[in-house]
Protein backbone atom coordinates (compact mmCIF):
# COMPACT_ATOMS: atom_id res chain seq x y z
CA UNK A 1 0.00 0.00 0.00
CA UNK A 2 1.42 3.34 -1.08
CA UNK A 3 2.31 6.01 1.79
CA UNK A 4 3.53 8.87 -0.40
CA UNK A 5 3.86 12.14 1.60
CA UNK A 6 3.37 15.42 0.09
CA UNK A 7 5.40 17.36 2.58
CA UNK A 8 3.66 20.75 4.25
CA UNK A 9 0.61 21.30 1.87
CA UNK A 10 0.06 24.78 1.11
CA UNK A 11 -2.88 26.57 2.54
CA UNK A 12 -5.12 26.33 -0.74
CA UNK A 13 -4.63 22.44 -0.34
CA UNK A 14 -5.30 22.38 3.19
CA UNK A 15 -8.40 24.43 2.69
CA UNK A 16 -10.14 21.63 0.54
CA UNK A 17 -9.98 19.73 3.19
CA UNK A 18 -12.14 18.60 6.23
CA UNK A 19 -10.85 17.08 9.34
CA UNK A 20 -13.04 14.71 11.17
CA UNK A 21 -12.22 14.25 14.79
CA UNK A 22 -13.04 12.42 17.75
CA UNK A 23 -11.58 12.16 21.27
CA UNK A 24 -11.55 9.30 23.71
CA UNK A 25 -10.75 10.86 26.84
CA UNK A 26 -9.90 9.11 29.80
CA UNK A 27 -10.03 10.22 33.42
CA UNK A 28 -8.89 8.33 36.59
CA UNK A 29 -11.78 8.55 39.15
CA UNK A 30 -10.80 10.36 42.69
CA UNK A 31 -11.31 7.23 44.32
CA UNK A 32 -8.83 6.44 47.68
CA UNK A 33 -8.70 2.40 46.25
CA UNK A 34 -8.52 0.98 43.15
CA UNK A 35 -11.99 0.05 41.00
CA UNK A 36 -11.99 -3.94 41.78
CA UNK A 37 -9.76 -4.14 45.13
CA UNK A 38 -8.70 -2.33 48.33
CA UNK A 39 -5.29 -1.22 46.82
CA UNK A 40 -4.70 2.24 47.05
CA UNK A 41 -4.27 5.17 44.03
CA UNK A 42 -1.77 7.30 45.62
CA UNK A 43 0.74 9.15 43.36
CA UNK A 44 4.28 8.42 43.99
CA UNK A 45 4.71 5.36 45.84
CA UNK A 46 7.36 2.72 45.44
CA UNK A 47 7.11 0.55 42.29
CA UNK A 48 5.24 -2.72 42.38
CA UNK A 49 4.12 -1.84 46.36
CA UNK A 50 0.31 -1.00 45.64
CA UNK A 51 -0.73 -4.40 44.32
CA UNK A 52 -2.31 -7.10 45.21
CA UNK A 53 -3.61 -10.76 43.91
CA UNK A 54 -6.66 -8.94 42.13
CA UNK A 55 -4.87 -5.83 39.96
CA UNK A 56 -1.77 -7.91 39.83
CA UNK A 57 -4.30 -10.94 38.31
CA UNK A 58 -3.47 -14.08 39.65
CA UNK A 59 -5.73 -16.88 39.30
CA UNK A 60 -8.54 -17.38 41.52
CA UNK A 61 -8.48 -13.30 42.41
CA UNK A 62 -12.12 -12.41 42.30
CA UNK A 63 -12.77 -8.14 41.30
CA UNK A 64 -14.73 -6.26 43.78
CA UNK A 65 -16.98 -3.35 42.59
CA UNK A 66 -15.96 0.26 44.22
CA UNK A 67 -19.03 1.89 45.06
CA UNK A 68 -17.28 5.36 45.71
CA UNK A 69 -16.75 4.71 41.85
CA UNK A 70 -19.92 4.02 40.18
CA UNK A 71 -20.88 7.22 42.12
CA UNK A 72 -18.22 9.41 40.25
CA UNK A 73 -19.00 7.84 37.07
CA UNK A 74 -22.41 8.83 37.31
CA UNK A 75 -21.71 12.23 38.37
CA UNK A 76 -19.64 12.48 35.41
CA UNK A 77 -22.27 11.37 33.17
CA UNK A 78 -24.77 14.00 34.48
CA UNK A 79 -21.75 16.59 33.70
CA UNK A 80 -22.03 15.71 30.53
CA UNK A 81 -25.38 15.27 29.77
CA UNK A 82 -25.76 11.39 29.67
CA UNK A 83 -28.11 9.18 29.37
CA UNK A 84 -27.59 7.06 33.01
CA UNK A 85 -27.92 3.58 32.10
CA UNK A 86 -30.36 1.38 34.38
CA UNK A 87 -28.00 -1.48 33.78
CA UNK A 88 -24.85 -2.07 32.66
CA UNK A 89 -22.61 -4.49 32.06
CA UNK A 90 -18.64 -5.42 32.43
CA UNK A 91 -16.71 -7.02 29.58
CA UNK A 92 -13.41 -8.41 29.34
CA UNK A 93 -11.17 -6.71 26.53
CA UNK A 94 -8.68 -8.85 25.49
CA UNK A 95 -5.51 -7.77 24.21
CA UNK A 96 -1.60 -8.66 25.49
CA UNK A 97 0.58 -5.61 27.07
CA UNK A 98 3.41 -6.46 29.27
CA UNK A 99 1.67 -3.93 31.90
CA UNK A 100 -1.56 -5.76 31.71
CA UNK A 101 -0.93 -8.74 33.85
CA UNK A 102 -4.46 -10.55 33.37
CA UNK A 103 -4.17 -10.48 29.55
CA UNK A 104 -7.36 -8.33 29.01
CA UNK A 105 -9.06 -5.07 30.65
CA UNK A 106 -12.05 -4.92 32.47
CA UNK A 107 -14.05 -2.47 30.45
CA UNK A 108 -17.63 -2.18 29.42
CA UNK A 109 -18.78 -2.52 25.96
CA UNK A 110 -22.99 -2.82 24.77
CA UNK A 111 -24.40 -0.82 28.26
CA UNK A 112 -22.06 1.23 29.39
CA UNK A 113 -23.06 3.16 32.40
CA UNK A 114 -23.34 6.60 30.41
CA UNK A 115 -25.09 6.81 27.25
CA UNK A 116 -25.66 9.65 24.65
CA UNK A 117 -24.60 12.45 25.89
CA UNK A 118 -23.20 16.31 24.77
CA UNK A 119 -20.78 18.94 25.49
CA UNK A 120 -21.24 22.77 24.59
CA UNK A 121 -18.27 24.54 23.50
CA UNK A 122 -17.31 28.40 22.79
CA UNK A 123 -15.44 29.00 19.26
CA UNK A 124 -14.73 32.69 18.27
CA UNK A 125 -17.74 32.08 15.49
CA UNK A 126 -20.69 31.43 18.80
CA UNK A 127 -20.87 28.51 20.60
CA UNK A 128 -21.13 24.47 19.42
CA UNK A 129 -22.57 21.58 20.39
CA UNK A 130 -20.39 18.01 20.52
CA UNK A 131 -22.07 14.92 21.04
CA UNK A 132 -20.68 12.17 23.57
CA UNK A 133 -21.51 8.91 22.34
CA UNK A 134 -20.65 7.47 25.81
CA UNK A 135 -18.51 7.69 29.00
CA UNK A 136 -18.02 3.82 30.91
CA UNK A 137 -15.86 2.60 33.33
CA UNK A 138 -12.68 0.20 33.28
CA UNK A 139 -9.95 -0.75 35.41
CA UNK A 140 -6.75 0.78 34.33
CA UNK A 141 -3.15 -1.32 32.68
CA UNK A 142 0.18 -0.80 34.50
CA UNK A 143 2.98 1.22 33.15
CA UNK A 144 6.00 0.39 31.25
CA UNK A 145 9.26 2.24 31.81
CA UNK A 146 11.80 2.38 29.34
CA UNK A 147 14.86 4.52 30.90
CA UNK A 148 15.83 6.26 33.87
CA UNK A 149 16.82 2.41 35.43
CA UNK A 150 19.79 0.15 34.97
CA UNK A 151 19.96 -2.14 32.14
CA UNK A 152 17.31 0.34 30.83
CA UNK A 153 18.94 -0.07 27.03
CA UNK A 154 18.42 -3.64 27.90
CA UNK A 155 15.45 -4.38 29.75
CA UNK A 156 11.85 -2.81 30.05
CA UNK A 157 10.49 -2.35 33.59
CA UNK A 158 6.95 -2.65 34.63
CA UNK A 159 5.47 -0.93 37.45
CA UNK A 160 1.94 -2.06 38.22
CA UNK A 161 0.76 0.45 41.07
CA UNK A 162 -1.30 1.69 37.66
CA UNK A 163 -3.04 -1.54 37.02
CA UNK A 164 -6.81 -1.26 38.47
CA UNK A 165 -7.19 1.79 39.24
CA UNK A 166 -11.03 3.65 38.03
CA UNK A 167 -11.23 5.30 34.40
CA UNK A 168 -14.03 6.72 32.81
CA UNK A 169 -13.61 6.82 28.82
CA UNK A 170 -15.40 9.41 27.86
CA UNK A 171 -16.20 9.23 23.93
CA UNK A 172 -17.11 12.11 21.65
CA UNK A 173 -19.12 12.07 18.45
CA UNK A 174 -16.45 12.69 15.19
CA UNK A 175 -18.42 16.36 15.62
CA UNK A 176 -14.77 18.32 15.94
CA UNK A 177 -13.32 19.82 12.64
CA UNK A 178 -9.88 21.55 14.14
CA UNK A 179 -7.58 21.08 16.78
CA UNK A 180 -8.87 24.34 18.19
CA UNK A 181 -12.32 22.55 19.07
CA UNK A 182 -10.72 19.65 19.97
CA UNK A 183 -8.64 22.01 22.70
CA UNK A 184 -11.98 23.98 23.64
CA UNK A 185 -13.67 20.55 24.10
CA UNK A 186 -11.02 18.35 26.29
CA UNK A 187 -11.08 21.93 28.48
CA UNK A 188 -14.85 21.60 29.17
CA UNK A 189 -13.90 17.96 30.38
CA UNK A 190 -11.61 18.98 32.29
CA UNK A 191 -13.08 21.44 34.16
CA UNK A 192 -17.08 19.84 34.62
CA UNK A 193 -15.17 16.69 36.14
CA UNK A 194 -12.74 19.13 38.29
CA UNK A 195 -16.11 21.26 39.41
CA UNK A 196 -17.68 17.86 40.38
CA UNK A 197 -14.77 16.37 41.93
CA UNK A 198 -14.89 12.93 39.78
CA UNK A 199 -11.08 13.83 39.09
CA UNK A 200 -8.18 16.10 39.89
CA UNK A 201 -7.56 15.62 36.08
CA UNK A 202 -3.83 16.39 37.22
CA UNK A 203 -1.95 15.67 33.90
CA UNK A 204 1.50 14.94 35.08
CA UNK A 205 -0.12 12.18 37.13
CA UNK A 206 -1.64 10.53 34.31
CA UNK A 207 -5.26 11.13 35.90
CA UNK A 208 -6.77 13.08 31.98
CA UNK A 209 -5.45 11.11 28.96
CA UNK A 210 -6.57 11.78 25.80
CA UNK A 211 -6.37 9.34 22.36
CA UNK A 212 -7.45 11.75 19.39
CA UNK A 213 -8.63 9.72 15.91
CA UNK A 214 -8.39 12.17 13.15
CA UNK A 215 -9.11 11.96 9.48
CA UNK A 216 -9.60 14.28 6.40
CA UNK A 217 -11.72 14.36 3.40
CA UNK A 218 -13.01 16.25 1.08
CA UNK A 219 -16.51 18.40 1.88
CA UNK A 220 -19.47 16.53 2.02
CA UNK A 221 -17.35 13.23 1.18
CA UNK A 222 -17.78 9.97 2.83
CA UNK A 223 -15.14 9.44 6.35
CA UNK A 224 -11.82 8.99 5.44
CA UNK A 225 -9.69 6.44 7.47
CA UNK A 226 -9.17 6.99 10.75
CA UNK A 227 -6.43 7.61 12.37
CA UNK A 228 -5.59 6.87 16.04
CA UNK A 229 -3.28 9.09 17.81
CA UNK A 230 -2.55 8.00 21.15
CA UNK A 231 -1.94 8.85 24.90
CA UNK A 232 -1.23 12.91 24.58
CA UNK A 233 -0.79 14.00 27.57
CA UNK A 234 -1.11 17.86 27.36
CA UNK A 235 -3.20 20.14 25.95
CA UNK A 236 -0.51 21.88 23.62
CA UNK A 237 0.54 18.34 22.37
CA UNK A 238 -2.82 17.65 21.57
CA UNK A 239 -3.59 20.10 19.40
CA UNK A 240 -0.19 20.10 18.19
CA UNK A 241 -0.91 16.45 17.10
CA UNK A 242 -4.35 16.66 15.63
CA UNK A 243 -2.94 19.86 13.09
CA UNK A 244 0.39 17.59 12.20
CA UNK A 245 -1.68 14.59 11.73
CA UNK A 246 -4.33 16.79 9.41
CA UNK A 247 -1.72 18.14 7.57
CA UNK A 248 0.78 14.93 7.11
CA UNK A 249 -3.07 12.85 5.85
CA UNK A 250 -3.72 15.65 3.39
CA UNK A 251 -0.08 15.19 2.40
CA UNK A 252 -0.91 11.04 1.86
CA UNK A 253 -3.90 11.98 -0.32
CA UNK A 254 -2.23 14.69 -2.22
CA UNK A 255 0.53 12.35 -2.67
CA UNK A 256 -1.51 9.41 -4.77
CA UNK A 257 -1.59 7.85 -1.53
CA UNK A 258 -3.77 5.87 0.59
CA UNK A 259 -3.82 6.73 4.56
CA UNK A 260 -3.69 3.12 6.46
CA UNK A 261 -5.63 2.89 9.60
CA UNK A 262 -3.18 2.56 12.50
CA UNK A 263 -2.39 4.19 15.82
CA UNK A 264 0.36 6.72 15.83
CA UNK A 265 2.12 8.14 19.36
CA UNK A 266 2.73 11.78 19.32
CA UNK A 267 6.90 13.26 19.68
CA UNK A 268 6.75 16.30 21.57
CA UNK A 269 10.33 16.76 20.08
CA UNK A 270 9.62 16.87 16.90
CA UNK A 271 6.02 17.83 16.72
CA UNK A 272 5.44 14.76 14.55
CA UNK A 273 3.47 11.42 15.17
CA UNK A 274 4.90 8.23 14.37
CA UNK A 275 3.59 4.82 13.75
CA UNK A 276 2.85 2.43 16.45
CA UNK A 277 0.73 -0.44 15.09
CA UNK A 278 -2.16 -1.53 13.09
CA UNK A 279 -5.02 -0.48 14.38
CA UNK A 280 -7.08 -2.88 16.17
CA UNK A 281 -11.17 -2.78 15.27
CA UNK A 282 -13.80 -4.17 18.08
CA UNK A 283 -13.74 -7.54 17.01
CA UNK A 284 -9.94 -7.82 17.37
CA UNK A 285 -10.68 -7.47 21.33
CA UNK A 286 -13.09 -10.29 21.24
CA UNK A 287 -15.28 -8.69 23.94
CA UNK A 288 -17.32 -10.48 26.48
CA UNK A 289 -19.22 -10.34 29.66
CA UNK A 290 -17.15 -10.49 32.37
CA UNK A 291 -17.93 -13.62 34.31
CA UNK A 292 -16.42 -12.67 37.57
CA UNK A 293 -19.09 -9.28 38.20
CA UNK A 294 -22.79 -9.49 37.86
CA UNK A 295 -24.65 -6.61 35.88
CA UNK A 296 -24.77 -2.86 38.25
CA UNK A 297 -28.12 -2.14 38.45
CA UNK A 298 -28.23 1.57 39.45
CA UNK A 299 -31.80 2.95 41.34
CA UNK A 300 -34.23 5.44 40.59
CA UNK A 301 -33.36 6.26 44.07
CA UNK A 302 -29.52 6.05 43.73
CA UNK A 303 -29.64 8.52 40.68
CA UNK A 304 -31.57 11.01 42.27
CA UNK A 305 -29.73 11.08 45.26
CA UNK A 306 -26.35 11.55 42.91
CA UNK A 307 -28.77 14.42 40.99
CA UNK A 308 -29.27 16.25 44.83
CA UNK A 309 -25.78 16.35 45.46
CA UNK A 310 -24.71 17.67 42.17
CA UNK A 311 -22.39 21.04 42.09
CA UNK A 312 -23.19 24.03 39.65
CA UNK A 313 -21.52 23.24 36.83
CA UNK A 314 -18.71 25.73 35.40
CA UNK A 315 -21.16 26.26 31.96
CA UNK A 316 -24.12 26.92 34.53
CA UNK A 317 -21.70 28.86 36.66
CA UNK A 318 -20.02 31.27 33.49
CA UNK A 319 -23.64 31.95 32.63
CA UNK A 320 -24.71 33.42 35.76
CA UNK A 321 -21.49 35.39 36.29
CA UNK A 322 -22.53 36.94 32.43
CA UNK A 323 -26.35 37.16 33.37
CA UNK A 324 -26.16 38.36 36.97
CA UNK A 325 -23.24 39.98 38.07
CA UNK A 326 -22.78 41.64 34.98
CA UNK A 327 -19.07 40.41 34.05
CA UNK A 328 -18.21 39.79 30.29
CA UNK A 329 -17.82 36.49 28.86
CA UNK A 330 -13.76 36.61 29.15
CA UNK A 331 -13.95 37.18 32.74
CA UNK A 332 -16.74 34.90 33.07
CA UNK A 333 -14.38 32.35 31.62
CA UNK A 334 -11.28 33.46 33.54
CA UNK A 335 -12.91 33.00 36.91
CA UNK A 336 -14.39 29.75 36.54
CA UNK A 337 -11.31 28.00 34.82
CA UNK A 338 -10.72 26.29 38.06
CA UNK A 339 -13.47 24.95 40.82
CA UNK A 340 -10.97 27.10 42.97
CA UNK A 341 -10.52 30.07 41.04
CA UNK A 342 -14.80 30.45 40.94
CA UNK A 343 -14.91 29.51 45.07
CA UNK A 344 -12.48 31.87 45.59
CA UNK A 345 -14.00 34.10 43.31
CA UNK A 346 -16.64 33.91 44.93
CA UNK A 347 -16.06 34.06 48.87
CA UNK A 348 -14.10 37.56 48.32
CA UNK A 349 -17.17 38.93 46.46
CA UNK A 350 -19.48 37.92 49.29
CA UNK A 351 -17.25 39.78 51.71
CA UNK A 352 -17.17 42.82 49.42
CA UNK A 353 -20.29 42.87 48.28
CA UNK A 354 -18.83 44.35 44.90
CA UNK A 355 -18.82 41.45 42.15
CA UNK A 356 -16.87 43.45 39.55
CA UNK A 357 -14.24 45.46 41.69
CA UNK A 358 -13.41 41.95 42.95
CA UNK A 359 -12.86 40.56 39.93
CA UNK A 360 -10.41 43.10 38.71
CA UNK A 361 -8.20 42.10 41.49
CA UNK A 362 -8.67 38.46 41.76
CA UNK A 363 -7.65 38.42 38.14
CA UNK A 364 -4.98 41.24 38.01
CA UNK A 365 -2.84 41.84 41.37
CA UNK A 366 -3.72 38.96 42.64
CA UNK A 367 -3.23 36.22 39.99
CA UNK A 368 -0.03 38.38 39.08
CA UNK A 369 1.15 37.94 42.63
CA UNK A 370 0.42 34.40 42.24
CA UNK A 371 2.05 33.70 39.23
CA UNK A 372 5.30 35.22 40.17
CA UNK A 373 5.29 33.21 43.46
CA UNK A 374 5.04 29.63 41.33
CA UNK A 375 1.34 29.29 43.63
CA UNK A 376 -1.86 28.56 43.00
CA UNK A 377 -4.67 29.99 44.31
CA UNK A 378 -5.42 27.51 46.81
CA UNK A 379 -1.76 28.62 48.20
CA UNK A 380 -2.78 31.92 48.47
CA UNK A 381 -1.28 34.05 51.37
CA UNK A 382 -4.52 36.63 50.85
CA UNK A 383 -7.30 34.85 52.11
CA UNK A 384 -10.90 35.47 50.11
CA UNK A 385 -12.44 37.26 53.00
CA UNK A 386 -9.28 39.24 53.76
CA UNK A 387 -9.46 40.34 49.93
CA UNK A 388 -13.25 41.04 49.74
CA UNK A 389 -12.40 43.26 52.96
CA UNK A 390 -9.82 45.16 51.12
CA UNK A 391 -12.31 46.18 48.02
CA UNK A 392 -14.67 47.18 51.22
CA UNK A 393 -12.39 49.51 52.50
CA UNK A 394 -11.71 51.05 49.23
CA UNK A 395 -15.77 51.25 48.43
CA UNK A 396 -16.80 52.81 51.74
CA UNK A 397 -13.60 55.70 50.83
CA UNK A 398 -11.11 54.54 53.68
CA UNK A 399 -8.49 53.52 51.45
CA UNK A 400 -7.47 54.90 48.13
CA UNK A 401 -6.37 52.86 45.30
CA UNK A 402 -2.94 54.33 45.08
CA UNK A 403 -2.87 53.28 48.56
CA UNK A 404 -4.42 49.29 48.35
CA UNK A 405 -1.52 48.73 45.54
CA UNK A 406 1.00 49.60 48.36
CA UNK A 407 -0.80 47.67 50.79
CA UNK A 408 -1.10 44.51 48.53
CA UNK A 409 2.07 43.07 48.47
CA UNK A 410 2.39 43.81 52.54
CA UNK A 411 -1.22 41.55 52.26
CA UNK A 412 0.83 38.80 50.17
CA UNK A 413 3.78 38.83 51.93
CA UNK A 414 2.23 38.61 55.30
CA UNK A 415 -0.73 36.98 55.35
CA UNK A 416 -2.20 40.16 57.12
CA UNK A 417 -5.56 41.50 57.01
CA UNK A 418 -5.23 45.45 55.09
CA UNK A 419 -6.64 46.84 58.05
CA UNK A 420 -4.02 44.90 60.69
CA UNK A 421 -1.14 46.87 58.10
CA UNK A 422 -3.18 50.21 58.21
CA UNK A 423 -3.52 49.98 61.99
CA UNK A 424 0.47 48.74 62.07
CA UNK A 425 1.87 51.56 60.03
CA UNK A 426 -0.42 54.27 60.75
CA UNK A 427 -1.84 53.93 57.14
CA UNK A 428 -5.26 56.17 56.85
CA UNK A 429 -6.48 57.57 53.77
CA UNK A 430 -6.76 61.49 54.86
CA UNK A 431 -10.80 63.26 54.02
CA UNK A 432 -10.06 66.18 56.35
CA UNK A 433 -10.84 69.06 54.05
CA UNK A 434 -7.89 71.14 56.21
CA UNK A 435 -5.14 68.62 56.20
CA UNK A 436 -5.61 68.66 52.65
CA UNK A 437 -6.00 72.26 51.98
CA UNK A 438 -1.96 72.79 52.98
CA UNK A 439 -0.75 70.07 50.19
CA UNK A 440 -2.87 71.02 47.37
CA UNK A 441 -1.84 74.36 48.19
CA UNK A 442 1.77 72.86 48.07
CA UNK A 443 1.17 71.47 44.54
CA UNK A 444 -0.63 74.29 42.73
CA UNK A 445 2.31 76.31 44.07
CA UNK A 446 5.02 73.68 42.41
CA UNK A 447 3.12 73.65 39.19
CA UNK A 448 2.11 77.12 37.72
CA UNK A 449 2.41 76.06 34.38
CA UNK A 450 -0.19 73.22 34.55
CA UNK A 451 -2.25 75.80 36.49
CA UNK A 452 -2.08 78.26 33.36
CA UNK A 453 -3.06 75.53 31.04
CA UNK A 454 -5.91 75.02 33.28
CA UNK A 455 -7.02 78.59 33.51
CA UNK A 456 -6.72 78.70 29.70
CA UNK A 457 -9.27 75.81 29.37
CA UNK A 458 -7.04 72.55 29.44
CA UNK A 459 -9.19 71.43 32.18
CA UNK A 460 -7.97 67.59 31.53
CA UNK A 461 -4.74 68.86 33.34
CA UNK A 462 -6.29 68.78 36.62
CA UNK A 463 -5.56 64.56 36.58
CA UNK A 464 -1.77 65.34 36.67
CA UNK A 465 -2.42 67.97 39.38
CA UNK A 466 -4.58 65.63 41.73
CA UNK A 467 -1.48 62.78 40.66
CA UNK A 468 0.44 65.05 42.54
CA UNK A 469 -1.26 65.51 45.85
CA UNK A 470 -1.65 61.94 45.91
CA UNK A 471 2.01 61.10 45.45
CA UNK A 472 2.98 64.23 48.15
CA UNK A 473 0.79 62.47 50.32
CA UNK A 474 2.32 59.06 49.62
CA UNK A 475 -1.21 57.77 48.41
CA UNK A 476 -3.44 58.67 52.01
CA UNK A 477 -4.98 61.22 50.19
CA UNK A 478 -9.00 60.83 49.41
CA UNK A 479 -8.72 61.33 45.85
CA UNK A 480 -12.47 62.65 45.38
CA UNK A 481 -11.52 65.21 48.03
CA UNK A 482 -8.44 66.15 46.74
CA UNK A 483 -10.04 66.56 42.91
CA UNK A 484 -13.05 68.89 44.86
CA UNK A 485 -10.44 71.55 46.42
CA UNK A 486 -8.49 71.73 43.35
CA UNK A 487 -11.37 72.26 41.09
CA UNK A 488 -12.53 74.87 44.10
CA UNK A 489 -8.78 76.63 43.94
CA UNK A 490 -8.80 76.84 40.27
CA UNK A 491 -11.75 77.87 39.58
CA UNK A 492 -11.69 80.98 42.25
Amino acid sequence: MSTTFLETPSPEVMAKYEAVIGLEVHVQLATRTKIFCGCATSFGAAPNSNVCPVCLGLPGALPVLNRQGVELAIRAGLALHCEIGEQSVFARKNYFYPDLPKGYQISQFEEPVCGKGYVDIMLESGPKRIGVTRAHMEDDAGKSLHDGHRDSDKYTYVDLNRSGTPLIEIVSDPDMRSSDEAYAYMTEIKQAMQFTDVSTCDMEKGHLRCDANVSVRLPGAELGTKVEVKNVNSFRFLKMAIDYEISRQIGVVEGGGKVKQETRLFNSETGETVSMRSKEQAHDYRYFPEPDLVPLHISRAWLDRVKSEMPELPAVKRKRFVEEIGLSEYDAGVLTATREISDYYERATSASGDAKITANWVMGDLAAMLKAAEKDIGESPISPENLGALVTLIGKGELSGKLAKDIFPKMFASGDSAQAIMDREGLRQISDTGALEKIVDDVLAANPKQVEQYKAGKIAVIGFLVGQAMKASRGQAAPGTVNDLLKKKLDA
